[in-house]
């Protein structure tokens, strides 16, 4: 293990992630992992790294950090409109960084989260399995949560982030066109029909699906908050139960919540079904005061794309 890159500035918030930490939920731990699986796939494929190789999520941007060595890096997601040394790189790219040399990150033009890849990996221990910062838990990140220092916590000005010796990639690679999402456009949001979804009257999902909402403030990693047309349950409470990643969950105040990577492991709450995690890799890249529409898909459907990026991306 060798010094990677040093954090000059973590920007608004930048968390070490990997794919997550399963099968915890019964002992109230939260999931974690990247909010958009899709960009995190892409960077650790474009540095042959496999899928779990832990990551920086950088949310809005403001961030820099200076190289300790020649690595090969990739940048995914959100245009942070990336500069080395001052000099403006692409994205959705594989890049080289060469000893002393600054990358900087500025403020997401579009999108909001951005995924920085090293090869071979920051090299960070794990807690129940899982490198994954989820700052609730006070588990994951440089510093696990399970020895005597803190766990779960933001990256700081200072942090020396570990990596694992590699070689240089001989050439840059990058993600076809076909496959960089335009975080700009109003893309419909796929919603899988849940068990309880006809808990809720043909006028609220007619609203629901009908209507255009905007994305709140307070959302976060949690969950996605939303401001539109209100959907009100015929059933207004329910026994508090395990809640799955994606989850469209309705309080009484009849305005949606979609639930993230650190949501909390029950609710009571009636919910109308559950997001693709396509779906969901975009809805983390829509940015306060930005629009979402939605439209019901099939399950067989949801499955067959979910299997073809796993078996695509070998997703752990």
């Amino acid at each position: 293990m060798v010094a990677g890159l040093t954090v000059l500035d973590p920007g608004v918030l930048s968390l070490v992630q990997d794919t997550g930490r399963y099968g915890v939920g019964q002992l109230g731990l939260s999931q974690g992992g990247p909010v958009d699986c899709h960009a995190f796939a892409w960077a650790n494929y474009l540095l042959d790294n496999p899928a779990k190789t832990p990551l920086v999520e950088i949310t809005m941007g403001q961030a820099r950090f200076c190289a300790e060595q020649a690595i090969s890096i990739a940048i995914t997601g959100a245009d942070m409109q990336p500069c080395i040394n001052g000099q403006l790189v692409g994205i959705w790219q594989t890049l080289t960084l060469n000893a002393g040399d600054e990358l900087r990150l500025r403020y997401a033009r579009r999108g909001l989260r951005a995924y920085l890849a090293v090869r071979g990996g920051l090299a960070v221990d794990g807690a129940f399995g899982s490198a994954a910062t989820v700052m609730r838990n006070q588990l994951g990140g440089l510093h696990s949560g399970l020895g005597e220092q803190a766990g779960g916590m933001a990256l700081t000005k200072g942090d020396v982030l570990p990596c694992r010796p590699h070689a240089l990639l001989p050439r840059v690679r990058g993600v076809p066109t076909r496959f960089i999402p335009d975080y700009h456009a109003l893309t419909p949001l796929a919603l899988v029909p849940g068990y309880q979804f006809d808990s809720f009257s043909a006028e609220a999902l007619t609203a629901f699906f009908d209507g255009e909402y905007t994305v709140h403030q307070r959302s976060d990693r949690m969950g996605v908050r939303l401001n539109g047309p209100s959907v009100v349950s015929k059933q207004p409470g329910i026994v508090s139960e395990g809640i799955a990643l994606g989850a469209v969950q309705v309080p009484p105040n009849g305005q949606p919540i979609v639930l993230l990577n650190d949501r909390q492991t029950l609710g009571g709450y009636p919910k109308l079904g559950c997001l693709t995690r396509a779906s969901l890799s975009m809805l983390a890249q829509t940015r306060p005061g930005q629009a979402v529409r939605f439209y019901p898909a099939r399950l067989a459907d949801a499955s067959a794309q979910w299997q073809a990026f796993v078996q695509f991306f070998d997703w752990i």
